[in-house]
């Protein structure tokens, strides 16, 4: 069973001081409105109500945090989360590209977003979701530009890729790379960017893209020290 099935709500905040406390990884998924992020977190989730979207301002124009570890698995059970167990977060940042909210209200989340994902240490991956029809938009390009100094890994995931014939979806994944393979750093090396296909309605790309959410978050090494933690404890009967 994947680890990320664990999620469960933990904490919604609108100021970066109500920040949780926590010190462990967070991945972050961001995204325009409507590009899929909901869905695509539901899906690996593998919870149905977890994350929600909106066609107006409300709970996720907030940044909301869900605990991995620390508690039984499904958001809606009672018990309390020992936040000292969590492994993880992850954390569905505000849509962006609403065009119904006023100007100074996208200036907010613009800049909630920027120093979010520019300063915030616990924040090990970002995850960019864009709708594989219209990859790379203006703000996508500015999320990416925002995060990309810091040098962490970015995962792109193309979503609604059953919306394209097999050949645009190939022609879409090998443009993205080209797209993301163009970023460089002063030295001329490129950036931890990697990119895949996705599609909640026909279940595409949702192993790949949990084998390397769980890689960012650490999480497979837990399993690796386990398996150590197994060999190296005799049996009681040896």
């Amino acid at each position: 069973m994947s680890k990320l099935w664990q999620a469960r709500f933990f904490t919604t905040v609108n100021h970066l001081r109500d920040l949780p406390k926590t010190t462990v990884p967070e991945i972050a998924f961001a995204g325009r409105s409507n590009a899929g992020k909901s869905t695509t977190i539901n899906t690996l989730c593998n919870q149905k109500g977890l994350a929600f979207a909106s066609k107006t301002p409300g709970r996720t124009q907030h940044i909301n945090f869900f605990s991995i570890g620390g508690a039984h698995v499904a958001m809606h059970r009672k018990d309390e989360t020992k936040v000292d167990e969590i492994r993880c977060m992850i954390v569905d940042l505000p849509g962006y590209g609403y065009a119904e909210v006023s100007g100074d209200t996208k200036l907010y989340w613009q800049r909630l977003l920027g120093d979010y994902v520019q300063q915030r240490e616990q924040l090990a991956a970002l995850i960019l979701i864009m709708d594989s029809r219209r990859p790379f938009t203006d703000l996508d390009v500015q999320m990416l530009e925002w995060f990309a100094p810091t040098g962490k890994p970015i995962h792109c995931i193309l979503t609604k890729v059953d919306k394209l014939t097999r050949n645009d979806a190939t022609n879409a994944l090998r443009q993205a790379k080209a797209r993301l393979d163009s970023y460089v750093d002063e030295d001329g090396e490129g950036f931890p960017f990697t990119v895949q296909l996705f599609s909640a309605l026909k279940r595409i790309g949702i192993d790949e893209a949990t084998a390397k959410i769980t890689e960012l978050a650490g999480l497979d090494d837990d399993a690796a020290a386990a398996q150590v933690d197994a060999i190296d404890t005799p049996d009681d009967d040896a």
